[in-house]
């Protein structure tokens, strides 16, 4: 690199994400039975949304038992800091807060394995301010879609 790079590395907060994902991972790891790791999964989920500041944790709360209702087939789990929901172990969607990044708005992230492809190009990330039931419905059926 040259000496006028401004380039730093990883900021504070990516950091911080890297370390959460090795942390889930042991913790994956550790656990007994595949209904010991679930429950626990879901229990750290929970936890980590209940940490979350306002207006944070009431979208979380919310995304939460939108995704859990309508894809009872994934998996609530804990990914990079993040509540997250997996087909057999693997991310499909993920919630992550604005003051994760610092950002102005909170997001619903989903992963290549969603089946939302619409032509050559389709939205894979959704900036959420709140959560209203006209946002609940449109989740619903990002969800049920991107599992099908």
């Amino acid at each position: 690199m040259s000496e006028t790079s401004t380039h730093e590395g990883f900021s504070a907060e990516e950091r911080a994400a890297m370390k959460d994902h090795a942390r889930e991972l042991k913790q994956e790891a550790r656990r007994r039975s595949s209904a010991d790791k679930a429950a626990e999964a879901e229990r750290d989920v929970l936890a980590k949304i209940a940490e979350m500041r306002e207006p944070d944790r009431i979208m979380a709360e919310r995304v939460h038992a939108v995704v859990t209702a309508a894809a009872p087939a994934l998996a609530p789990k804990l990914w990079y800091g993040m509540p997250a929901y997996a087909l057999d172990g693997k991310v499909l969607c993920y919630f992550q807060s604005a003051e994760k990044f610092r950002s102005r708005y909170a997001t619903l992230g989903f992963s290549d394995l969603a089946r939302l492809d619409d032509g050559a190009m389709w939205p894979a990330v959704f900036a959420l301010t709140e959560v209203t039931p006209e946002v609940e419905a449109r989740i619903t059926a990002l969800v049920e879609q991107s599992v099908h």
